[in-house]
Parts: structure tokens; sequence; C-alpha cells
């Protein structure tokens, strides 16, 4: 473990108590949550044939790989909490940094934590046991529904267990990502026994797609949201066990098994279902399962579903808090976001605040589409700038410690980098609105960042 003990004066610092087994589910187990079960509807939408499908996953899963590889070099290199903002800080300076960690605080993790619950509460409500959470639970002076509350209940019992102690919710994670891919390895073995299967199905195409280099990105768009989260692992970095070692091996072994399950996945439901068939089904892997196991196994999916989005809020969770809680260390936030408490050794009011965060937008109400929307924008733009960053300190510090050099530099972190940006414009183009409040509520971190750049100076005299 890290850091001190209260009692002898210094204050206690985050525990690292996350082995390779935590590092790697936090990977494993953040990135599959709902997307996988969920877009292949709007990719075949978006291409209108299997191969383009199948051609975004790969692409999706390439550039996602390239992006871990680079983050692999960045986390080892600098193992410590906050990740980005790290990175970002040191390559590009303070106001650079706090912007990031200000968007990720205020935007990018609370709307991601809104997505999740939000998309919980929609897997839970095609349970016939479910079927009130529709309804209001609450209608002065505004309507709350029960599934609203229902979703900000998962993200405070999420949120309790991360602030309770971050081997807790690593052994959460670890355990529960291994029963998610045991979900996902039946559902393949389950479609590849339907007799009535084809692999016919492969050519077969929907005839209404979008089409195009824009049907082709919209389905890359998806099929990347799918593959969401693998960055989540450096942001915990300061509390993962030799770092130098676990962070990249977790990040690159993690980002390949999830491209591997996907691949079976799809494969599965394409082998059950033709493409006009996963284009009209709201959730492809349960209907293809349906038609195998009858309704019985559909619920069983819409269970794993619902597991797997809780593994998923518990990696977002434990991710997020790290970013404010590394800024406010800085001097560059409020002080009490950085305290770490003396017993839990866990950033426990950056834990509550980002809980507090999610709740309003909850509140707010919205469907899981705008959330995702919200936070996409965010999220994108600060893929592209903190992959930069591997450039910044190869020429900047070309002698310096470095565990891990990311393999194929400098054409690897390239491509991400480049191919984000690329990402970034069109989902800016395709989420006008969303995009548009994204930046503003970047740019308004400007004046809030000079504020406690002027408290820090005068705290320092």
């Amino acid at each position: 473990m890290m850091g001190t003990k209260s009692g002898n004066g210094e204050r206690p610092e985050l525990a690292r108590d996350l082995g390779l087994s935590h590092a790697g589910a936090i990977v494993v187990g953040t990135i599959i949550g709902s997307g996988i079960f969920l877009v292949p509807k709007e990719m075949m939408q978006a291409v209108g044939s299997a191969r383009l499908v199948y051609l975004a996953w790969i692409v999706g899963g390439l550039l996602s790989f390239f992006g871990a590889l680079t983050y692999a070099e960045l986390g080892a290199m600098k193992p410590q909490a906050g990740g980005e903002y790290v990175y970002v800080r040191d390559a590009y300076g303070p106001l650079s940094g706090f912007l990031y960690a200000w968007t990720w605080f205020l935007i990018a993790k609370p709307a991601s934590i809104a997505t999740i619950t939000t998309g919980l509460v929609r897997i839970l409500g095609t349970f016939p046991a479910f079927a009130f959470l529709s309804n209001p639970w609450l209608s002065h002076p505004f309507t709350v529904t029960y599934g609203q509350m229902v979703a900000i209940v998962a993200a405070i019992l999420v949120s309790w267990l991360n602030y309770v102690g971050v081997r807790r919710a690593g052994d959460f994670q670890f355990l529960f990502t291994l029963l998610k891919v045991a979900i996902i390895l039946g559902i393949v073995a389950v479609g590849f026994s339907y007799r009535g299967g084809t692999w016919a199905n492969f050519t077969t195409e929907f005839i209404g797609a979008k089409g195009g280099i824009a049907g082709f990105f919209a389905a890359l768009v998806a099929a990347l949201w799918a593959y969401d989260g693998w960055n989540d692992l450096n942001m915990v970095a300061g509390e993962v066990r030799n770092p130098q070692r676990n962070v990249p091996l977790a990040l690159v072994w993690g980002v390949a098994t999830v491209g591997a399950l996907y691949i079976l996945v799809n494969a599965a439901v394409q082998y059950v279902l033709p493409a006009a068939a996963v284009a009209a089904s709201e959730r492809p892997a349960s209907d293809a399962v349906a038609l195998v196991l009858g309704r019985a196994g559909a619920a069983l999916v819409s269970a794993g579903m619902a597991i797997s989005m809780l593994v998923t809020l518990n990696g977002t969770i434990m991710s997020g808090a790290r970013v404010p809680f590394a800024m406010a260390r800085d001097g560059y936030f409020f002080k009490s976001l950085a305290q770490v408490h003396p017993r839990f050794r866990t950033p426990s009011i950056a834990i509550i605040v980002q809980c507090a965060l999610a709740i309003i937008l909850l509140l707010l109400g919205g469907s899981f589409r705008q959330f995702f929307s919200l936070a996409i924008f965010a999220e994108w733009l600060f893929y592209m700038i903190a992959g930069s960053t591997v450039f910044v300190f190869r020429y900047r510090d070309p002698h310096a410690d470095r565990p891990y050099r990311v393999w194929g530099y400098p054409l690897v972190p390239a491509i991400f980098v480049l191919v984000s940006a690329l990402l970034l414009g069109f989902t800016f183009k395709e989420n006008l609105p969303n995009s548009a409040y994204g930046t503003l509520a970047i740019l308004l971190g400007i004046p809030i960042f000079y504020i406690f750049k002027h408290r820090k100076q005068l705290a320092a005299k």
C-alpha cells in the first residue's frame, strides 16, 4: 500500500490495492457495457451489410487498440492518479490540464454515469415485473419517475462501494467481470447452436441503410462507443500495484480480449438473424437468443445486460473521481476534493460530489441518447489531446524512464490522434446542440481556472 496513515501527522494517501487481475477487470468490465447488445441495430442501419458492420467493428477495435498502446506508454511513464489529466497538464500546462479535468468533472463523467444508469433502467423495463418504472414516483413540484429513482439509487450504491475502499470495488469489478464474460460466451454458444442459423446471413443486406462515408462513420462511432472505457484504468493508476508492468499489460490484453468477444457475439447474432432483422431489432442479441431458447433466453440476455451495466458503472465511478481529486491536489480546485478518507483511503469527497452531479442530471430528466451525446463530444476531444502528449514527452524528455514504449511509434499514436480528430469533427457536426453546450462548458472553465490560480498564489505568499 502507498502513503501514510492519518495518525502520524501526515495526510493519508491513496492505497495501491489493485493487482493485475483488478486492472484487467477494470479494462474489460468497463468497456463491455450495453453497447455490444444495443448498437448492432444502429450499425446495420448505418451501413446496411454484415461485411461493413464487421469492418466497422474491426476498425473500431484497431483504433481502440492503438489508443490502448499509446496510453500504455503514458500510464507506465506517469502512474499517478488522474491519468489523462496528468498527461495533459505535464505536456501543455496547468490551464490545459484544468480544462480537461473541468470538462471531465462537470460533463463527461456525470453524463456517463447518467447514461449507464438510464440504460440499466431501460433494460429492467423489459421485464414485466418492472413495468412500473415508467410511472411517476413524484408528481409535484416536478415529475420524477420510479425509473429515475432506480437510476439514482444505483448511482448511490455503487458510489458507496467505491467510497468504502478501492479494493472492495476492485473485487466487485473482477468477480462480476468474470460473470459478464461467461454470459457473453454463453450467448455465443447459444447462437451457433441454432438449427435455423445459416452462414448465408453474412451476405444479406439492409436496403434502407444510410450508406456512404457518412454511414460508415456513424457505424464506427457506434462501435467506438461500445469499445469506450479502456482509458479508465489510467485514471486509477495511482492505486495499481507495480503500475509500470500491470497498466500496459491490462490495457493491451484487456482491449484485445474485448475485441475478440465483440467479434464472436456479432458473428453469433448474424448467424441467427439476417441483416434486415438486425436493423429492425432493438436488442439483436436478445432476439437471437430468444429464437433459440424462447422468452427465457431473452430474459437471460436482459439479465446479463443489467449485470454488465452495473460492472461498467462501477469502473466509471471508480475512475471518474480520481481526476477532480488530482486537480484539487494541484491547488486548482476546491481543497475538499483532494481529501483522502483516513480509514478507507479513497477520494471520498470527490466520489460524493461526482455522484451528486450525476443525480442532478438524472433528476433533470433526459433520454439515454441525450446523455450519451452530451458525453461523447468531450470524451473524443480529450482522447485526441491526451493521445498527442506522447509526442510531446518523446521530444521533450527523450531520456526519461519509459518502462513500456508504444509499439509502432510514431505511426500507431499518430493514427489514433488523427482518427480521433476526424471522429471529433463528425460527432460535433452530428450532435451540434450538445457539442455546442460542451464547447461552452469547456470555455467557461477558463475564468474558473484563473480564479483558483489566483487563490493558489495568495496562499503561497
